[in-house]
């Protein structure tokens, strides 16, 4: 499979940030939160899955663990497994993260 241009399909909510999922394989996950002004994805923790960010358009603030740092288009963030991270959009725009995590969500 071949994305091009994920970040155009980003999808946005006011009532909370959009999700997007983009394709999944055995071992990986690929998808993009998309944030208004304002909204963010809590500090959370997976205790079995390293998750990767690339900051794909806007910028905002992302956390991993106790460092919180400002990012913008073509940032990394890295967040090992078991350690909590999370995601703000702090800007007045919107802001559009791709989102890449294996392993990938179990189906039910």
């Amino acid at each position: 499979m071949i994305l091009k241009q994920a970040a155009a399909q980003a999808v946005f909510s006011t009532e909370k940030m959009g999700k997007v999922s983009l394709g999944a394989g055995e071992h990986l996950y690929a998808g993009l939160n998309c944030f208004e002004p304002g909204q963010q994805h809590a500090a959370h923790v997976h205790a079995d899955q390293d998750k990767l960010y690339v900051v794909l358009r806007g910028s905002g603030e992302a956390s991993v663990g106790e460092e919180t740092a400002a990012v913008t288009v073509g940032d990394v963030v890295l967040a090992p497994a078991g350690v909590p991270h999370g995601l703000r959009n702090s800007s007045a725009e919107r802001f559009v993260v791709l989102v890449v995590f294996g392993p990938p969500p179990k189906k039910d």
